[in-house]
Formats: C-alpha cells, sequence, structure tokens
C-alpha cells in the first residue's frame, strides 16, 4: 500500500491557536507491556487512578490556546470511543478527535498522513506527545520559551545518569541559550546526559515541511542507506506520482527529522527539573504510579485518600473499592473501581486492578494485581524495589534477567499462604505454589 500525497491547499481561518497531537501507537506493538496490554491498550492503562492517556489531557487541558487534540494511532477507532465520550464530559473546553492510521506510519509519518486535519484553521504551533510518558509536562513552558527564542522546535529534556544516556534520544545545546546543537537517537557512545522525553513543540510552518524533506531524502537514497524499521511495519510513500515509493519504511520523529531540525532550524530545549519516567514495560507503570501520586499529593489534590494509621500518603482509592479499616495501604497505592481488601492486609507501591480482590492478612509490594485476579490469605505477592534514579525495571537474579515488579494478568488467582517473587503471571493462572523469578505461562 502506498501513501500518496498530495500538494497542500491553501489553509483558511484564523492563525495564533495551538492544537496538540497525542501518539498512542497500536496493536501490535506495546508487547512489552504484556500481558496488561493483553486486555487494555497501554495508553488507556490506569496509572494512579486513571489512564496513561489521560495525564497527557490534563497537561493540555491548562494550555489556554489550546482547544483541539488529536489522538493518532492505528488502534480499531472503538477503542477509544468510550474515552473519548468521558473526556469530553471532564474537559468541556477540548474538543478530542481519534484518526486512525491504516498502518503503522512512524511518529513522524503519522503526522504526515493526518496534516491537513491538524493544520485546518492555520495553527501557529503544533504540540507533540508520546502517551508512553510520565512527566509533570510543562507545556506552557514550553510555549513560553518558544516565544521567548521565536524557535521553529522545542524539546522536552531532562538529565540521567550517564550509563543510561544511551538509551534514549541524546541532546547536545548550548547551556547558555538552550539552543539545540546536535542530536542523536540512541548513540553508540556517550555525547551528552540531557535525553529526550518524548514532547515537542513545533512551528506549523516547519514540522510538515521538514517532514516532506525527510520524505525526499529517504526517496533519493540508495535502498541499503535506509533506515529499517525494527518492528518490521510497513508504510510506504510518495512525492509526486512520477517518484518510486519507497516500501517497508516508516518515518519518525527521532531518527528522521531531529537531527536534521538541529543541524538548520531554530530548535531549542526546554530542560525539566521535575520528574520524568518512560512507561516501556508492565513493571514501569509502578514507578510511574508513584510519581504520578506524588505529584498529586504535592498539589494537595482531592482525589487521594486521607492520611491516617493505616493509609501512608499517597494513596488512591476508587470510591467503589472496599478496604477494610485494619488493612495498611501505602505509600504509592492505587485501588481500581470494586477492588476488595480484608482486614489485616497489607499494600505496598502497588497498583490493584478493577474487581481485584487481596484476602486477609496477605501481603502485596511492588506488584500489580490484575483484573478479576485473586490473592488468598496469608499469600505474599512481591516484587523488588530499584533505586529511583533507574529507568529499568528488570533485575538479574540467578545470571538471568527477571522482572523486578511482580505482575499478574487477568483473573489470576494465587492461593493460601502461597508466595509469589519477581513473576510476570499470564491471564487465567493459578498459583497454587510458591514461585519465584519465572514467567507463568
Amino acid at each position: 500500500m502506498s501513501l500518496q500525497i498530495p500538494h497542500r491547499e491553501k489553509l483558511n481561518g484564523a492563525g495564533g491557536a495551538t492544537k496538540a497531537v497525542i501518539l498512542v501507537g497500536g496493536a501490535s506493538r506495546g508487547t512489552r507491556f504484556r500481558p496488561l496490554s493483553l486486555d487494555v491498550p497501554k495508553p488507556l492503562f490506569d496509572v494512579a487512578g486513571h489512564p496513561i492517556i489521560w495525564h497527557c489531557l490534563t497537561a493540555i487541558g491548562k494550555v489556554p490556546s489550546i482547544q483541539e487534540v488529536y489522538l493518532i494511532g492505528y488502534y480499531e477507532e472503538a477503542v477509544f470511543r468510550d474515552f473519548i465520550k468521558d473526556a469530553a464530559t471532564e474537559f468541556p473546553n477540548l474538543s478530542i478527535k481519534y484518526l486512525r492510521e491504516y498502518q503503522a506510519l512512524g511518529t513522524a509519518g503519522g503526522l504526515y498522513h493526518f496534516r491537513d486535519a491538524i493544520l485546518k484553521g492555520r495553527p501557529e504551533h503544533i504540540f507533540v506527545l508520546n502517551s508512553d510518558v510520565c512527566c509533570s509536562f510543562p507545556l506552557n513552558e514550553m510555549l513560553t520559551l518558544a516565544q521567548e527564542k521565536d524557535a521553529e522546535a522545542v524539546i522536552l529534556g531532562t538529565r540521567v545518569s550517564e550509563e543510561a544516556a544511551t538509551n534514549f534520544g541524546c541532546i547536545v545545546s548550548d547551556a547558555h541559550t538552550r539552543r539545540v546543537l546536535h542530536y542523536v537517537e540512541k548513540p553508540e557512545s556517550h555525547i551528552s546526559n540531557l535525553i529526550n522525553c518524548g514532547v515537542y513543540l513545533f512551528s506549523a510552518d516547519v514540522l510538515f515541511p521538514s517532514i516532506r524533506s525527510a520524505i525526499k531524502r529517504r526517496t533519493d537514497r540508495p535502498r541499503l542507506g535506509s533506515y529499517r524499521s525494527s518492528d518490521n511495519l510497513a508504510s510506504s510513500f510518495m512525492i509526486d506520482d512520477d517518484e518510486e515509493s519507497q516500501k517497508n519504511e516508516v518515518i519518525r520523529l527521532e531518527q528522521d527529522i531531529l537531527g536534521d531540525m538541529a543541524d538548520n532550524k531554530q530548535f531549542f530545549v526546554y530542560e525539566t527539573k521535575d520528574f520524568w519516567r518512560q512507561i516501556k514495560t508492565a513493571g514501569s507503570a509502578i514507578p510511574a504510579n508513584a510519581l504520578y501520586l506524588q505529584k498529586a499529593l504535592q498539589n494537595g489534590s482531592k482525589d487521594l485518600a486521607a492520611p491516617s494509621a493505616n493509609i501512608i500518603p499517597p494513596v488512591y482509592i476508587h470510591p467503589t473499592a472496599q478496604v477494610h479499616p485494619t488493612a495498611k495501604l501505602g505509600p504509592n497505592v492505587s485501588v481500581g473501581p470494586r477492588a476488595t481488601i480484608d482486614a489485616g492486609a497489607r499494600v505496598k507501591e502497588s497498583i490493584v486492578l478493577e474487581d481485584a480482590e487481596i484476602k486477609h492478612d496477605s501481603c502485596v509490594l511492588y506488584s500489580i494485581i490484575g483484573w478479576s485476579s485473586r490473592v488468598g490469605a496469608w499469600a505474599r505477592v512481591e516484587g523488588t524495589p530499584t533505586p529511583v534514579t533507574s529507568h529499568n525495571t528488570s533485575i538479574v537474579k540467578n545470571g538471568v534477567k527477571v522482572q523486578a515488579i511482580t505482575i499478574l494478568g487477568k483473573e489470576c488467582a494465587v492461593g493460601d499462604e502461597i508466595r509469589v517473587q519477581n513473576c510476570v503471571c499470564l491471564p487465567f493462572k493459578e498459583l497454587k505454589r510458591d514461585v519465584a523469578n519465572e514467567v507463568i505461562m
């Protein structure tokens, strides 16, 4: 299949507005988020009591000039229908629409495919957010920087350890002007510990011509020199009818656009000192949950449970959940709808999902308890804490890399007095013996 790129028609309408795009990916990706993504798409997984994508929308809703938000991905349209309906009530000032790609086009290819919808009304700026990042999304500050610097692009950056930096896109910037001098996606050697947070602000006049230039470079380049998608998800582009389309390619902001912008555009970095975390693996939902709950606590959120002898803040308990007064929860615990936690249970650094049941005197630490799963009486389900500064949720046990966070998929059952440690359990499994450092299929 090829994507015909017509010459853009002149757009009518008033300028001055800002639009936002959230990139949500699709069902054939997110394999690292299994077993949770087997039942719920990653952007809709609840972290700190709300879907991951809700946290993006909350930040977008605080930018006065944004009235339109597009979710771009290749899930079926029905996947986001209920969420968008609910969000329309919660964010009445935002028009939220889902645009479905016909196949994976890459982070830049999807934007380009829907450029006419995005450019309608002639917005001056376009925010682009990856849905799988956890941060405070300082969008107004990025917009202010863009206006102060007359920037054509602003990227959100943060500092990480030198060891972790090469796992991300690395930014070299001028310390005084904050201009981006060089950008490399996952460099082989250390060039900077300032990394790409996956949140961008582009001038509408620059974004799409930059993507078009990347498509043109791709078309003019020999096949052997082209970047191949590691996911083997194909897209094809044509600049004009008489130019040969390139098969099995995607166009990505990170690999194909940002490096070129650093060379020839007014490209700046806004460095956040606040929290940031990728939500790639299922286990990374636990540190993300903690970060969002801590932020809610700092902001005095009324959603959180009141501190008490048995509630160590921050703790989120859904109004329909039932928690026995003698159960001890926190810190950094989220309890979903209709979940029940019985007398004497201890829950810490964990997410308890909808309809889950934790029986009396059991202990749940650094774990995700799946939808309708059951933890028996006197059972112990636990993961291993990882350093706050770490961006990894795997550990090495007996020479084998295992998940640090224990995850029970949907409708799993842990028997009474059973211990589960550092395990990932696929849905509908019953555990009748102690298990450690295993993936239970």
